[in-house]
C-alpha cells in the first residue's frame, strides 16, 4: 500500500511513520527535510514545501497514493491547497484535526465523535473546525474520500505536557512553586504517540473509515495535580503546587490563558469505542508514568533541550506573588 505523509516527522506523526514501515507500507514523506527525529529506514523522501504549490507538485510528480495524510494543515486555505493537489491522486485523504475542536466546555461526558464542534475560546480550534467543514462539504459534493482524525494531548519523549515545559521542571528541581490551573482536579488524557500510532495506522486504506471521524486517545484519566506529581517524580523531585484560576492566568499571559480556557481547564473524558470497532485490537497500553520517565531520560541525554524561559519564570513568580498577596 503506497501512502504519503505530508510531514511525518513530528511528535505524533513520527511514531505513525515508524509503525507504517514496520507493517510493510510503502511510505513516502513530503517535507522540507528539517527534523530532530530519525526518519524510518526505507521511507522515501520527497523534498518539497506543501505551502508552495509548485514545489509540492514537483516533489510528487505523477505519483498516486492509496492514502494521503496531511499532518500540517491548520487553516481552510491549507485544505483548499490539498484539495487542488490531491483530487484524483488518492483513495483516502486523512486530515489531522484536534480534540480541542469539540464543544468547550463539554455539556456531556464522555466525548464521542458526535459531540458538537464548538470552541469559542481558541482560534486554533476554530480553524480546525473550519477545515473539517470544508472537507465534509468536499466529501458530500464531490465524494472526495476524507477521513478525519482528532488527536487529544499526544506526546513523545521530547514533549512535557505543561505550559513552559522544562522551565517548570527546573522550578520544581530548585524547590520553587509551580502553577496548576484551577483546583488541580480537572481530568485530562495524555496519549503516548506510540499508542496513538496503533489506532491510526489501522485506518490507512481502511474502507470503513471513509467519510468518518475518529478520536484516538488513551483511556487513562489523570488530574492535572497528578500529572505534575508524575513529572516531578520522574525528575527526582516534588511539585510545590499553587492553584490559580485559569481566567486569572489569562489576564497575566493571554497566550497561556487561551490554551487553558480553550482546552486544558475543562475535564475531558473520551469514549474510544469507535476506533476500537474500526481497528480491532487497538488499545493504549503506555501509562504516563512510563512516558514521563522516557521524557526525563531523553532530556538527560540531550541537555541542550534543558532550556529555561526566564520571561516565563518571571511571569510565574509575578502571578504567584500577586495572587497570594490578595488571597493569603
Amino acid at each position: 500500500m503506497k501512502v504519503l505523509f505530508i510531514g511525518g516527522t513530528g511528535i505524533i506523526s513520527s511514531a505513525c511513520s515508524r509503525l507504517a514501515m514496520e507493517r510493510g507500507i510503502d511510505l513516502y514523506l513530503l517535507n522540507r527535510g528539517a527534523t530532530i527525529r530519525p526518519i524510518p529506514a526505507g521511507a522515501k523522501i520527497l523534498k518539497g514545501d506543501i505551502r508552495n504549490e509548485t514545489s509540492a507538485r514537483q516533489a510528487i510528480g505523477d505519483l498516486k497514493f492509496e492514502a494521503v495524510v496531511d499532518w500540517v494543515a491548520f487553516t481552510p486555505e491549507h485544505i483548499e491547497a490539498d484539495l487542488k493537489l490531491f483530487r484524483g491522486r488518492t483513495n483516502q485523504f486523512i486530515f489531522i484535526s484536534s480534540a480541542s475542536a469539540y464543544q468547550t466546555p463539554p455539556v456531556n461526558l464522555p466525548v464521542t465523535e458526535s459531540t458538537p464542534l464548538d470552541n469559542p475560546y481558541w482560534e486554533y480550534s476554530r480553524a480546525k473546525i473550519a477545515c473539517e467543514e470544508r472537507l465534509t462539504r468536499a466529501y458530500r459534493e464531490e465524494k472526495f474520500p476524507i477521513t478525519i482524525v482528532r488527536p487529544s494531548h499526544t506526546y513523545d519523549c521530547t514533549s512535557l505536557p505543561m505550559h513552559g515545559g522544562y522551565t517548570v521542571v527546573d522550578r520544581m528541581q530548585k524547590g520553587k512553586k509551580v502553577i496548576v490551573h484551577g483546583d488541580g482536579t480537572s481530568l485530562w488524557v495524555l496519549t503516548h504517540h506510540a499508542d496513538f500510532a496503533k489506532g491510526f495506522v489501522g485506518l490507512l486504506g481502511n474502507s470503513h473509515a471513509i467519510g468518518e471521524a475518529f478520536q484516538i486517545t488513551s483511556d487513562e484519566l489523570l488530574t492535572w495535580d497528578r500529572i505534575f506529581e508524575i513529572v516531578a517524580a520522574a525528575a527526582g523531585t516534588i511539585a510545590k503546587i499553587v492553584h490559580i484560576p485559569s481566567d486569572v492566568i489569562a489576564k497575566f499571559d493571554p497566550e497561556w490563558g487561551a490554551g487553558l480556557l480553550g482546552d486544558k481547564s475543562h475535564c475531558m473524558v473520551f469514549d474510544n469505542s469507535k476506533i476500537k470497532r474500526t481497528v480491532p485490537g487497538f488499545s493504549a497500553t503506555i501509562p504516563f508514568s512510563q512516558g514521563a520517565r522516557e521524557i526525563m531520560a531523553w532530556l538527560d541525554a540531550n541537555p541542550s533541550w534543558k532550556t529555561v524561559d526566564e520571561t516565563l519564570n518571571a511571569t510565574i513568580d509575578s502571578i504567584i506573588s500577586r495572587y497570594e498577596s490578595v488571597f493569603f
